[in-house]
């Protein structure tokens, strides 16, 4: 597995993000997406969420590495959002919020964010989500189903994010019908995927301040070095791939996989994890005939 540094720009222009980041599906880190000015950088803290929101229930998601079979992990408990928010701040911890969207339930918070809108026009700002993590905790590595360009701007803390483009899907072992891969590729086994050896990525270390762009359809594993949150918005597919994979994604291969999983049960799991070993296999010998 290799792994280039994502680069760091700012100041770029729609039309040169369009060409140079967005058309070619190339992932960037934007130094002013959210205006340094927003009134976020200055009000938001914990204390603040405490006192806003803090009697607010919250499902808590630990790790998704022992949900393999599932589009979503299921939450492993509940608690309020200030014990959670006091949780992450004392010790390392594993628990997450997983599209946690504090900016729903109090929508006035969606004001203090200003963008620098490098999409004209194309990004979903009705539609923020806020992702809370523990320090070390982790999200497995996966493709977003609705196949949406993603902006995830990093508030408090630090997060490390690794990114590998769809064409290598098959070399990542993704799991048939669903929209994650199989290994857990923070400590991977190349013994028995070996397929993880021929992976080409990036890595991505986002401080308070800056955005990652995710481009379409893209892998991506994230990190918490320490505990803290990020805020993501969606740009919608541009072309007519992205829409069609994305509508497939939502409609049809996701009530499909619900289907078979209730009727096989473990028998079709196990099915796809089979499957999804051949085509790595066959990716392998592409990459190994590809270097003679």
């Amino acid at each position: 597995m290799r792994l280039s540094a994502v680069e760091k720009i700012k100041n770029i222009t729609p039309e040169d993000f369009f060409s140079t980041y967005m058309k070619p599906a190339k992932p960037i880190i934007l130094e002013d997406f959210a205006d340094p000015e927003s009134p976020a950088f200055k009000k938001w803290n914990y204390a603040y969420f405490k006192e806003i929101a803090g009697d607010h229930t919250v499902n808590i998601y630990g790790s998704d590495l022992e949900s393999l079979d599932r589009v979503a992990s299921k939450p492993v408990g509940q608690t309020t959002f200030a014990e959670y928010l006091d949780l992450i701040s004392s010790t390392p911890t594993e628990h997450r919020l997983f599209l946690f969207n504090l900016l729903s339930i109090k929508p006035e918070l969606q004001n203090d964010i200003r963008y620098n809108d490098v999409t004209k026009g194309k990004i979903l700002k009705w539609l923020p989500f806020m992702f809370f993590g523990g320090e070390g905790s982790i999200t497995r590595n996966h493709i977003d189903i609705d196949m949406s360009h993603v902006f995830i701007t990093q508030f408090q803390g630090i997060k490390k994010i690794w990114l590998f483009p769809w064409e290598q899907s098959d070399l990542m072992y993704k799991l048939p019908y669903n929209f994650h891969s199989v290994p857990n590729i923070k400590e991977p086994d190349y013994r028995e995927f070996p397929g993880l050896l021929y992976l080409n990525g990036y890595e991505a270390i986002i401080q308070p301040g800056e955005t990652l762009y995710i481009p379409s359809g893209w892998w991506h594993y994230i990190q918490y070095e320490t505990e803290g949150y990020s805020v993501s918005v969606r740009a919608l597919p541009y072309s007519f791939l992205e829409k069609w994979r994305g509508f497939k994604n939502m409609v049809l291969i996701r009530n499909f996989d619900n289907a078979m999983r209730n009727i096989f049960g473990e028998k079709w799991f196990a099915y796809k994890l089979e499957k999804a070993k051949r085509k790595a296999n066959r990716a392998i010998k592409k990459q190994k005939s590809f270097h003679i």
